[in-house]
């Protein structure tokens, strides 16, 4: 898979994706946002695909935003109706936020691996991702509200179901970095490693652990995960057992099966 700003790449069934704009520490422009929507839609319905990991070449995981996109805003100061101008305002934020949401809405888990800078925009990509791992001197910073913004593609609506309220308002207020280790601490991360090497090979074992299971029930999982956190336990229980009785009685179950009382590894159709 050939891209401008990313490197995608498909080996025994984990997609690598990486952020591949190093010399601009991975920011994001427009067509950098729109490729990478494109990115998770693709590996979404891809079959060999079944688990996908996210990383960033160069010095830094992503930047966030590029600074010409948010200057570009200005462009919208020319439009003289309040009203058409807050529109087109409303427009592209929803562009980016859509973006980031084909992230968690993509059906593969997606395992986030991060080196050194997450900031601003790469916070909003990485509370979509499945799971989050970083470097010891990884950090990541809310840096919206140092450019007197708030933080408006998705870090305000999916980091408190990650952390405690609490957290999530110090690092929103202050702007502050949060290291590699305390993002440990604090829930943010799975686990931190002393170099980005070692940081990905061991997210590539993982990978390959969830590609190892049945693709049907680890699509299943990740849209229970998803459906429990935004509604409630009953909601959710009721949910889970339509999606059973569609789904329980399938030939993955029967490998499984086979597979333990012949004691082989399953094999999987994709």
């Amino acid at each position: 898979m050939k891209y401008e700003f990313f490197k995608v790449t498909i080996d025994n069934k984990v997609a690598q994706v990486a952020f591949n704009r190093p010399e601009k520490a991975n920011a994001l422009n427009m067509a950098s946002w729109q490729e990478m929507q494109q990115i998770f839609e693709t590996l979404s319905g891809t079959k060999e695909v079944r688990v996908i990991v996210l990383s960033g070449e160069g010095k830094h995981f992503c930047s966030g935003i590029d600074l010409e996109l948010l200057m570009s805003l200005k462009g919208f100061m020319g439009i003289s109706c309040a009203g058409r101008k807050s529109e087109k305002v409303r427009e592209l934020v929803q562009v980016l936020q859509t973006t980031v949401t084909a992230i968690e809405k993509c059906k593969k888990p997606v395992l986030a691996a991060i080196h050194k800078g997450c900031i601003g925009g790469g916070v909003d990509i990485i509370t979509a991702c499945d799971m989050r791992y970083c470097t010891d001197d990884a950090f990541f910073t809310i840096k919206e509200i140092d450019l007197g913004m708030v933080a408006d593609v998705g870090t305000l609506q999916r980091l408190p179901k990650i952390l405690s309220p609490g957290i999530v308002a110090e690092m929103a207020y202050t702007g502050r970095n949060v290291g590699g280790e305390e993002a440990k601490d604090i829930g943010l991360v799975n686990n931190t490693y002393a170099s980005k090497e070692k940081m990905v090979e061991e997210v590539l074992k993982i990978a390959t652990t969830i590609a190892s299971k049945s693709p049907l029930s680890i699509r299943g999982t990740k849209e229970m995960l998803l459906y429990s956190r935004d509604h409630p336990v009953d909601d959710s229980l009721n949910y889970m057992t339509t999606w059973n009785a569609a789904m329980l009685l399938s030939d993955d179950l029967m490998e499984a099966f086979s597979a333990m009382m012949e004691k082989r590894k399953a094999e999987f159709e994709d």
